[in-house]
């Protein structure tokens, strides 16, 4: 298959999974209001000179982790579909560039709560930020970090 065939979400992932080094410079997990749910905020610093053709990937890649991990909440469950998946468009389409930073912001995508912001500057400083969707973003950063949640057991 040559490039101009393959899914651009197939390249986004690759290129989302790039940064070779991704270090988590503070986390902060604090109750919302009324100690229903979580907010939660991650800094990272990704390396500088891989931002400039991975920065879409990077986007791609926790928009799919975040939208993948979501559930309906309330009224939401009408538009829920166990199936569906995070496209490019989605990325795109609530994507901007404010602040001399690529932001991400997905409140409700079709009977998701995603509640996720992303933000990356050009020098590799960037953010992950999640309400109401329990610690869940810590998980998704150390998955991009290589981190392993399931490994083998030997009998003994």
């Amino acid at each position: 298959m040559t490039d101009e065939n393959e899914p651009i979400e197939l390249k986004l992932v690759r290129d989302g999974t790039l940064f070779e080094s991704i270090e988590i410079l503070n986390t902060k997990v604090e109750p919302t209001v009324g100690n229903e749910d979580w907010h939660v905020r991650i800094e990272l610093q990704l390396d500088e000179d891989m931002v400039a053709t991975c920065a879409f990937g990077l986007l791609y890649v926790i928009g799919v982790l975040s939208f993948h991990d979501g559930r309906p909440r309330g009224a939401s469950g009408m538009w829920f579909e166990d199936e569906d998946q995070f496209t490019a468009a989605d990325m795109l389409r609530h994507t901007t560039f404010e602040h001399h930073k690529l932001h991400m912001y997905v409140d409700y995508l079709r009977g998701r709560c995603v509640k996720t912001t992303v933000e990356l500057a050009s020098d590799g400083r960037a953010l992950v930020e999640t309400v109401n969707r329990g610690q869940a973003a810590t998980r998704w950063v150390d998955r991009l970090r290589g981190k392993k949640f399931l490994q083998a057991v030997e009998p003994e």
